[in-house]
């Protein structure tokens, strides 16, 4: 089954499909055959942390010098992509130890913050968390109400982080909080070493349920002034940290579309009504070839967009379009393969539902669909109308 209509993949040097075969045949091997057990018991597969760091999940696009890969950005976009296949929870793992804490303390931190926290986090013995949403600010996180002041060489916070992946596993969380001038800066917290803090997870999900989402409190807690990311300065730092998350989310989404199509295909080949396979209904095909030509464009978008980040030359701008549009494009598409599939759409036989209820979350995740409309609309009219 060939879902690369437009040949992109002749473009992929060696390394890139290596990265992507590779991570393909670990989802088909250890991620589909049990996650819709633990998708339905809404819990983390076990020993997923040292299976993703094994198969170099955690810090692709970081120097090797700190336990990274120094992989390209198409190379990690195709690994969100074969790792989303299997569950969105699988890839926001990965996503956030690389997107949002390793390459926050590689680019903002010091040097002895880089090699005191990016090997550990490398190799999984250390998992981070990334905390800028708060219950009250999430599309408007330079609004947050979490500070902190400092006391001789401690630093003393308070506030909350709300919607939060891994926050009660978490052994460090990367909190964005304002500091005594009213400027945001992030913060290195480890979660054993530090004073009044407690987490506590969002039960009862119905959407990433294989991952633990929850919130990070603070009430006076105290840490080190050491903790504080050396290089960071404002909240435009968070936004540079999420441009990496929301690119991810963006490729992620693709392999959604693509499971879902996949599967569909796969079943309308497969289904006999009336003594002929579903897939020869006029009403079927149509249904297939919108699929297949919305996952071409955004897969032409994604490489794309992939070629500018290698380049240093993608705009935020940029990101968010293709985040906006792939997330809405593989909805489409995974409802449109629920109603080929029938009444087997629903069961858990079948991805398609689980995939359908994940995107519910990735269309509001890291700046919902209005947020990135506006974004563009701000882009190409030159007026702000956020």
């Amino acid at each position: 089954m060939n879902s690369d209509y437009f040949n992109i993949n002749i473009h992929l040097t060696e390394e890139q499909k290596l990265i992507q075969d590779s991570t393909r045949d670990w989802v088909n091997k250890f991620v589909k055959p049990i996650i819709e057990d633990h998708f339905q018991k809404e819990e983390t597969p076990p020993g997923l942390i040292k299976e993703l760091a094994e198969i170099g999940a955690f810090g692709l696009i970081v120097p090797e010098q700190y336990g990274g890969i120094n992989a390209d950005y198409i190379s990690f976009g195709l690994m969100m992509q074969e790792l989303e296949r299997g569950d969105s929870s699988i890839r926001v793992v990965s996503s956030i130890q690389t997107s949002l804490v390793m390459y926050a303390i590689y680019k903002f931190g010091s040097e002895k913050q880089r090699l005191k926290y990016l090997p550990k986090l490398a190799t999984g013995e250390f998992l981070g968390s990334f905390g800028l949403s708060e219950p009250s600010f999430g599309s408007n996180p330079s609004a947050m109400h979490t500070y902190f002041r400092e006391e001789g060489d401690k630093i003393v916070i308070n506030g909350s982080k709300m919607w939060i992946g891994n926050a009660t596993a978490a052994d460090i969380a990367i909190v964005w909080a304002k500091n005594p001038s009213g400027k945001v800066q992030g913060l290195i917290v480890e979660t054993e070493n530090i004073t009044n803090f407690t987490t506590t997870v969002i039960k009862e999900k119905w959407s990433f349920r294989a991952s633990k989402t929850g919130e990070l409190v603070f009430s006076d807690s105290v840490i080190s002034k050491d903790q504080i990311l050396a290089e960071s300065t404002s909240i435009k730092d968070a936004y540079r940290c999420l441009n990496i998350g929301r690119y991810a989310v963006a490729w992620g989404s693709v392999g959604i579309a693509l499971e879902c199509y996949e599967t569909a295909l796969s079943y309308s080949l497969e289904r006999l009504q009336f003594g002929q396979p579903i897939a020869s209904k006029q009403l079927i095909q149509k249904k297939l070839t919108d699929m297949i030509t919305e996952i071409t464009k955004a897969q032409c978008l994604n490489y794309q967009l992939g070629v500018l980040m290698d380049n240093g030359k993608a705009r935020y701008e940029q990101i968010s379009m293709a985040k906006r549009n792939n997330v809405k494009m593989a909805q489409e598409i995974a409802k449109e393969a629920r109603q080929i599939l029938g009444g087997m759409g629903i069961t858990s036989d079948y991805p398609i539902m689980r995939h359908m209820i994940n995107l519910e979350t990735l269309i509001t995740y890291q700046g919902t669909n209005e947020i990135h409309e506006l974004i563009t609309g701000r882009d190409i009219t030159g007026i702000n109308a956020i």
